[in-house]
């Protein structure tokens, strides 16, 4: 029996194949922050359960020996740009040295460009103020903390495309919760969905749910350096990890329900090794570290249909691949005209190439730089291993291989000298990078000066030794001072708010801000001295990180500013108390 179609329904049909037929695939890039090698199921790690990460993998492709950074920051700036982290500026995790080069352009840039919706959700850490802000580098939105770590993973304030708002729940479900909601809006389009989770990065804070079933947890599977391992710190990170899998279910699921699995490449990596000694499957190093466990991470990434399942990629890649990967996948043009160190894996993910030619891939840190080819690397010291005879890097081959140690170590020399050749100086006497922060662009009026991004001078000091999530304290004499290099491109006026807390013996403390030949005047009050949460943490945090307390916001007034670079210094004028106030950050709103 045949049957004869409408013409208009004919018609309506036809298009709708040829729109599936055009329309680019979406992309979904999860990254996990301080996640090792070893902390996940599929890897063999037989203490926790990742089914949910497993199944990219196993629906997917695994790129067997893939490479990223030591820390953080570096490992996402070599993600969105497909360059050697120190070529785009970005040296250090925090102070301003995590910002990534103005003139460098990012994948979201290429995807934007070519018609996806855009949105970040989680941990940025390539800087926080405009032009360095995530939307600012392709993103059409954000969602979570621009700096390296956070204080609270429990009600946390964070941002929302530009402004903090106050949040309800762990941070990874709520991050989780607005890229749901990012791809429910944006599901009639392609899109793309990077959420770089916050774990299992310090502090030691997992969901009670979570930490129930590992807080007794016998550990079977011992670190390489075993007697470093702290038994309740891997109990804690393969609890995060197990929270950030089901939040990966979550949008995996998602993904089902809109039928956009098969229209959808999904990706999963982890910025460097595990920050804590804990198991690695035998290699050497944690996060910090340029050996094999310090840098190696997972690859999974799944595209229904194209990507064949159970794929293996065994020639060695890193993050530096994944710029030109993904965009050769969608079939983006790139932006921007500098030169790649990146490699495109695809004829490797579909299997349409066999040969592959010979590489080396270059990591640093510290003033370390180690290289690794196929078989070998020569580490940070300039010791030579066999790592498929030697993963755990005990025995060096100087001297049974010298040929290929000195040809190593040759190119470590030339590699050195050309990618440090552009990273602008550190300034004498000042431990923050001294780019100017970017004051009153029209298009993001609000400007935040966080306490790791100023310089405390006097007797003013942070309040922990790692200024990510830090707040200034022992402001107690008129001669201390904070400031921030800053660049006020438009002039005009400015509310002043500056977050804090005082005691309510300490207050009102007359104070001044001042920039240029303009200045402000105030008085803090009222008093606001909450407790530190310190019901927070699981485990002990470490000693370097601050225990965070909820701030006030200060209402200061307005200023006006002229436009030009200079310091913004905030001081005391009279101080009847012991200490003017706590602060965590400056904001500065440019007014209509």
């Amino acid at each position: 029996m045949s049957m004869r179609l409408h013409p208009v329904l004919l018609l309506i049909i036809l298009a709708t194949i040829l729109h599936g037929a055009e329309r680019r695939p979406n992309v979904v890039v999860f990254l996990a922050d301080d996640a090792g090698w070893g902390d996940y199921s599929h890897n063999g790690n037989r203490m926790i359960a990742t089914p949910h990460i497993d199944r990219i993998a196993s629906e997917g492709a695994v790129v067997d020996r893939f490479f990223v950074c030591p820390v953080c920051s570096p490992t996402r700036a070599e993600f969105l740009t497909g360059r050697y982290h120190p070529r785009g500026g970005v040296r250090g995790v925090s102070t301003g040295e995590e910002r990534l080069n103005l003139d460098e352009r990012t994948i979201a840039d290429a995807l934007s460009a070519a018609g996806y919706a855009t949105g970040a959700f989680g941990k940025w850490h390539n800087g926080s103020q405009w032009p360095y802000h995530p939307m600012a580098r392709g993103f059409a939105e954000y969602f979570g903390h621009t700096s390296g770590h956070w204080g609270e993973y429990f009600d946390a304030p964070l941002e929302h495309n530009g402004r903090m708002i106050a949040t309800s729940g762990y941070i990874v479900d709520v991050c989780t919760d607005q890229a749901l909601r990012f791809i429910d809006q944006h599901q009639a389009q392609p899109f793309f969905c990077y959420v770089p989770f916050t774990t299992p990065h310090s502090p030691w804070a997992a969901p009670a749910e979570d930490w129930a079933r590992f807080k007794d947890l016998p550990i079977t599977q011992s670190a390489t350096a075993a007697k470093q391992e702290v038994a309740q710190e891997t109990r804690c990170a393969l609890a995060m990890v197990e929270n950030q899998d089901r939040n990966v279910g979550r949008v995996l699921q998602r993904l089902e329900a809109l039928n956009l699995r098969d229209d959808t490449i999904v990706l999963y990596f982890s910025d460097n090794g595990p920050n804590s000694h804990r198991w690695t499957g035998g290699m050497k190093g944690k996060k910090g570290s340029t050996d094999e466990g310090g840098i190696r991470s997972p690859l999974f990434i799944r595209w229904p249909g194209k990507i064949p399942a159970g794929t293996v990629v065994q020639p060695i890649a890193a993050a530096i691949d994944l710029l030109p990967t993904l965009l050769a996948l969608t079939g983006v043009q790139r932006v921007g005209d500098k030169p790649l160190d990146g490699r495109d894996l695809s004829p490797l993910l579909r299997g349409e190439q066999k040969a592959w030619p010979e590489r080396l891939l270059f990591t640093t840190w510290a003033g370390k730089v180690s290289v690794r080819t196929q078989s070998h690397r020569l580490d940070g010291g300039g010791q030579l291993y066999d790592m498929v005879a030697d993963p755990a890097q005990t025995t060096p081959r100087n001297v049974q291989e010298p040929e290929l140690a000195q040809g190593l170590q040759a190119a470590v020399t030339a590699w050195r000298t050309e990618v440090f050749a552009d990273l602008p100086a550190k300034v004498a006497g000042r431990s923050v990078d001294q780019r100017a922060i970017a004051v009153g662009h029209p298009q993001f009026p609000i400007t935040m000066l966080p306490a790791r991004d100023g310089e405390p001078l006097g007797g003013v000091k942070r309040s922990s030794a790692a200024p990510n999530c830090s707040y200034f304290v022992n402001w107690t004499k008129p001669t201390d001072a904070m400031v921030w290099n800053i660049s006020v491109v438009t002039a005009g006026r400015y509310q002043v708010v500056i977050d804090y807390t005082c005691p309510e013996a300490d207050v009102g403390s007359a104070i001044a801000v001042r920039f240029a030949d303009a200045a402000l005047n105030g008085n803090v009050a009222p008093g606001w001295d909450p407790p530190l949460n310190t019901n927070q943490d699981t485990i002990p945090r470490p000693s370097a990180e601050s225990q965070m307390k909820p701030f006030k916001p200060l209402d200061l007034g307005v200023i006006t500013l002229p436009a030009g670079t200079g310091e913004l210094r905030l001081t005391a004028i009279t101080i009847p108390g012991r200490s003017v106030m706590d602060v965590r950050r400056v904001t500065l709103t440019l007014l209509p």
